[in-house]
């Protein structure tokens, strides 16, 4: 049963829809992590501008191992869509905590687009699990700059970026190999 929560949009009942993306992006992520042999870390705030470090486990030429934290965001924003990329707006203080670079491990943003029905978010039997969602992807490097005086900075990542299992398995070999430092 859907009802409406308190900011117009609707949810299941006890869970606003907002919760509702968070949960599922982060399932989402954990699907594709998990079909890829890597595994996740939770963290239980964002508030250093990241929600899951993504690990593998892998004898890589120049590391052992590879890791990169992610940083999740959800919409229904059909309108975010165009046809090379989608666009999202980061507010200042998000931006900056994302692209700091004196950083350990690397940074992604992983924008999720979901329709906007909840139960349209996912369809099951016996033989399979599909869902009607697909996420993007962009190093926080590559976000560029805020502009001076900006409150917010709206940026671009690629359609080329689907989160899927290659996707992420080069993630992890560009890290694991060294490439991009």
């Amino acid at each position: 049963m859907s009802v409406e929560d308190e900011s117009g949009g609707s949810s299941r009942e006890g869970l606003p829809t907002s919760a509702m993306q968070e949960q599922f992006s982060i399932a989402f992520v954990h699907l594709i992590t998990s079909a890829a042999g890597c595994f996740l870390r939770r963290h239980d705030t964002d508030f250093d501008g990241v929600d899951l470090t993504v690990h593998h486990e892998m004898d890589y030429d120049y590391y052992c191992e590879a890791q990169f934290d992610i940083q999740l965001k959800c919409t229904t924003q059909r309108s975010l869509i165009h046809e090379d990329h989608i666009s999202w707006t980061l507010s200042k203080k998000r931006f900056k905590k994302l692209t700091q670079g004196k950083r350990q491990n690397r940074r992604y943003l992983g924008v999720l687009l979901v329709p906007g029905d909840p139960e349209l978010w996912l369809d099951q039997d016996e033989t399979q699990l599909i869902t009607r969602s697909r996420m993007y992807w962009q190093e926080a490097s590559k976000l560029g700059s805020l502009q001076d005086g900006a409150e917010s900075k709206t940026v671009s990542l690629p359609r080329g970026n689907l989160f899927d299992v290659p996707g992420l398995l080069g993630i992890m070999r560009s890290i694991g190999e060294g490439g991009g430092e």
